[in-house]
């Protein structure tokens, strides 16, 4: 294997981890927004066993946060860079071939 064909080798295995990660993490983030947005612990004094009113506390005018549904749409289309680059990895040795002969 000489240089021209490692480099190309190398620079597509690193294209295509980074399609991965950008396509997780779009996914991932796509998922996280809606998910459903989970209770607060209840508040306990030292000594009490009842829960604490916060309802003077700042945190309580805040309003719940409602989950919006998830469309599979965005999550397809969201994953489709991770695909490409489970295409990349599996053919990293042809396109790296055919990036060694464009550079030579």
């Amino acid at each position: 294997m000489d240089a021209t064909h490692r480099q190309a080798l190398l620079f597509v295995w690193f294209t295509a981890g980074c399609l991965m990660v950008v396509g997780l993490l779009d996914t991932g983030l796509y998922v996280a927004q809606h998910l459903p947005p989970k209770q607060p612990a209840p508040v306990v004094q030292s000594g009490n066993s009842a829960p604490v009113n916060q309802s003077n506390d700042a945190a309580s005018a805040v309003e719940p946060r409602h989950s919006t549904p998830m469309k599979v749409l965005p999550i397809a289309l969201n994953s489709i860079p991770f695909v490409i680059g489970v295409v990349g990895l599996v053919r990293a040795k042809a396109v790296a071939n055919w990036i060694s002969d464009k550079l030579e």
